[in-house]
């Protein structure tokens, strides 16, 4: 438990005050849940992080569930809200937009998350004053749902440690606690399950703080079935890695491009350029015209690529600064928000 008292968040580190219990006192905390079709397992996992964070607000957000979810999350306590457009990003969005706490905790409403370690989280989240720590998935391939699902995970986190950097060992990882002010300023576009990367590359991109607990990954209990199609959320998720690319490193992306068009270029340039030295003649004008054209559309797109990159730079910097502004402290810090009560005192809300 927090030190009984009032401490503004520069004391809260300098005194090095830590929490050892079950209950965290002076944060506002917010248990984010979204749910489809998850009634076998709603109501035990709502339990769970009731009991595990007592001071904290359970929000299940249904995603037209018909298996009578919200009703099983509303008897066991939690704060039912519906979202009506299909897709965990959707639901993720709405949520980020609608509640205002301290400290979100996101899980998933299957059960394969321990309410437990919700507060280990939390606890890497303050101690290393981080905006989001992952919990790493240990055991994800003893039940991924199926073998194409475990093989993607290892390929998918291959593919973003090659493309965005080495910040995250498991991108996927439903389970994370954020601060206020990484939620804030989380441009959430996606619509599905490729939520969970955008997240990480949002955090890759500006740089922010982050941290990862590696934490069991349990089992679905016996009428609790996964969501996931291995090839068609494989396929968004590897459009949503190419659009993300894009629009966070067009140079790349771009060059890319531009490389496979010189290249093509050069493949019907060669034949022609070796007739013209051996005869003096050029034979095959078409092929010619066709590798110039292949050549100036390489020049083109590679240079698009560089203005792009000077504008995805600008955009970096200005969602920085916008991070930067939301919920800072009056003494600077980066993940205070001192709140004043009428009386003129003060209470820390870690943002």
């Amino acid at each position: 438990m927090l030190t009984a008292g009032i401490y503004s968040h520069a004391d809260f580190f300098a005194t090095g005050v830590i929490m050892t219990g079950s209950r965290i006192d002076n944060l506002s905390i917010a248990v984010l849940l979204p749910c489809y079709n998850e009634a076998a397992t709603i109501g035990s996992v709502v339990r769970g992080f009731k009991s595990a964070l007592p001071g904290a607000i359970i929000h299940v957000y249904d995603n037209n569930s018909t298996d009578g979810t919200a009703l099983h999350a509303m008897l066991a306590g939690a704060r039912v809200v519906r979202e009506r457009r299909q897709g965990k990003g959707h639901v993720v969005r709405r949520m980020f937009a609608d509640i205002d706490a301290d400290i979100y905790i996101m899980a998933d409403g299957d059960g394969t998350y321990s309410p437990d370690d919700a507060e280990e989280l939390i606890r890497t989240l303050l101690t290393e004053r981080a905006d989001m720590v992952v919990g790493t998935r240990r055991g994800v391939r003893a039940d991924a749902g199926r073998q194409g699902h475990a093989f993607g995970n290892k390929i998918f986190n291959i593919l973003y440690r090659t493309i965005f950097g080495a910040d995250f060992t498991d991108i996927f990882s439903g389970y994370r606690v954020f601060s206020r002010r990484f939620v804030k300023s989380f441009p959430a576009v996606s619509g599905g399950f490729e939520i969970e990367t955008e997240m990480s590359v949002h955090a890759s991109r500006l740089k922010l703080p982050v941290s990862e607990l590696e934490l069991d990954y349990g089992r679905r209990p016996e009428g609790s079935h996964s969501k996931l199609s291995t090839f068609r959320d494989g396929a968004k998720i590897l459009w949503m890695f190419a659009m993300l690319m894009k629009e966070t490193r067009p140079f790349a992306f771009f060059g890319l491009i531009s490389a496979f068009f010189m290249l093509s270029s050069l493949g019907f340039m060669a034949p022609v350029l070796a007739e013209y030295f051996e005869t003096g003649l050029v034979y095959r004008m078409p092929t010619w015209v066709l590798s110039m054209a292949l050549m100036m559309i390489s020049f083109m797109v590679f240079t698009a690529g560089l203005i792009l990159d000077s504008v995805a730079r600008s955009r970096a910097e200005q969602l920085r600064i916008f991070y930067l502004n939301v919920a800072v402290g009056n003494n600077g810090s980066t993940t205070a928000v001192p709140k004043t009560t009428p009386d003129n005192s003060k209470t820390a809300r870690i943002a």
